[in-house]
């Protein structure tokens, strides 16, 4: 039977409904196992570069491997490839809980984990957004979007919460602390292999070319061809690089706000119950008219959020600030993500998401380390109030770079190339 048009109608598939419920158990355990290690960064070292060097670890293999991670997705079977990552990233938290339980007192060998965790998503990463149009039909695929939007940010709420009540969880003996945030991360991994590897679906080969140059670097050339493509990807790159503060939540929490782990996690959580609270809007009133000003607009709200956060000294208010954060930010992912699916040929998915996951990665964990090198420099307050008013410029730039990008009036796959075969409008 066929799904009705309703705000749940992604739900009516199977191999959705287990994709997304695997989804919540593993960024659940990985945001709590986040925690858990810059906590442990911090207290070890004491130094703010320390956790900027936590994000770039995690985004060098990004870099490194972004080229054949996208080839792979579309080379190869996407189930197969996210269930080889997981379990390798399955292995490196049990290398995690094995340094904690031993008392390790160097950050060299956190980091060295982290690559490899790194690693793992680099090329998960691209086959887990590849496989999504897999899973629903096309006319349920905004929705689906939406709901994916909103599952994870129910993990990121949970996730960060849990790690730090477990973190702090009055337990005897060796497991007090990180090692039982990295035993309960083991379980959620373990779980999401079992549930990817129960789906039904098995989209195969995309690309059949043999690997190449020109095949590798396809997705970039797709990318800087398509006008909304580029604007969208790197207007999130520039502002969450400028503007993203996770990185600096635990001095925030200890010197500033003068909070425990409890209190990291729930700033952690803060940004995900404001986007949670969107996304939840967003799949019963989907965005109709004008998505690419509502995104901008969102955005806009985003960097003015993140300089309220700088100057806040209230827990309520800084954690009131991240809320409105990760509640503007929704509004840019929902908006951003659909276009990228839209607008890009099945055969092509794996590697534009790559390029996607670059950007990504880089304003997420390369904006980590650059917030910790800012904050080394400046000081916590200056750092994250300069990303902010960053943010805001980055915005108004791109406004005008990208006109086309403003006057997307419907979030279809025939508004978004009517928009593509116009004349160019970009002023680089």
């Amino acid at each position: 039977m066929a799904p009705r048009k309703t705000g749940t109608a992604a739900f009516a598939y199977r191999d959705f409904r287990r994709y997304q419920l695997a989804r919540v158990m593993v960024i659940m355990g990985a945001e709590a196992q986040a925690v858990a290690v810059a906590w442990q960064v911090y207290e070890i070292t004491h130094r703010a570069i320390d956790l900027g060097y936590t994000g770039l670890v995690l985004f060098l293999p990004g870099l490194l491997f972004l080229l054949p991670a996208g080839h792979v997705a579309d080379r190869y079977d996407r189930r197969e490839v996210i269930l080889v990552c997981y379990v390798l990233q399955i292995l490196c938290t049990l290398t995690l809980l094995i340094f904690a339980l031993r008392g390790l007192h160097r950050v060299g060998p956190i980091f060295a984990v982290l690559f490899l965790i790194g690693s793992g998503r680099a090329f998960s990463g691209p086959a887990s957004s590849a496989l999504l149009p897999h899973l629903v039909s096309t006319k349920h695929f905004v929705n689906a979007i939406t709901w994916g939007a909103t599952v994870f940010q129910i993990a990121n709420i949970a996730g960060p919460a849990v790690g730090g009540l477990l973190y702090t969880l009055p337990l005897k003996g060796r497991l007090y602390g990180a090692p039982i945030v990295f035993l309960f991360t083991l379980v959620t991994g373990i779980s999401f292999v079992l549930l990817i590897g129960s789906l039904h679906v098995r989209p195969g080969r995309m690309e059949h070319r043999a690997i190449s140059a020109d095949v590798i670097l396809a997705g970039f050339r797709y990318v800087w061809k398509s006008r909304l493509l580029l604007g969208s990807i790197s207007l999130d790159l520039f502002v969450v690089l400028l503007g993203g503060a996770t990185a600096l939540l635990p001095i925030f929490a200890h010197d500033l706000l003068h909070t425990g782990p409890q209190g990291l996690g729930a700033l952690r959580s803060a940004p995900a119950l404001g986007a949670l609270a969107v996304s939840i809007w967003l799949t019963f009133r989907p965005v109709l008219r004008r998505p690419g000003a509502l995104m901008f607009i969102g955005v806009a709200i985003y960097g003015a959020a993140t300089v309220v956060f700088g100057l806040s000294r209230s827990l309520p208010l800084s954690m009131a600030a991240l809320m409105v954060v990760g509640a503007s930010d929704m509004v840019s992912v929902v908006i951003r993500s659909s276009m990228l699916q839209l607008a890009t040929p099945s055969s092509m998915r794996g590697r534009v998401s790559a390029v996607n996951s670059l950007f990504v990665g880089a304003s997420n964990e390369l904006g980590e380390f650059e917030s910790g090198v800012t904050a080394q420099w400046w000081g916590a307050v200056r750092a994250v109030v300069a990303g902010g008013l960053g943010a805001l410029a980055i915005t108004g730039m791109w406004s005008v770079l990208f006109p086309g990008l403003r006057g997307i009036n419907h979030l279809t796959e025939e508004s978004l190339m009517q928009i593509e075969e116009e004349p160019s409008s970009a002023k680089f």
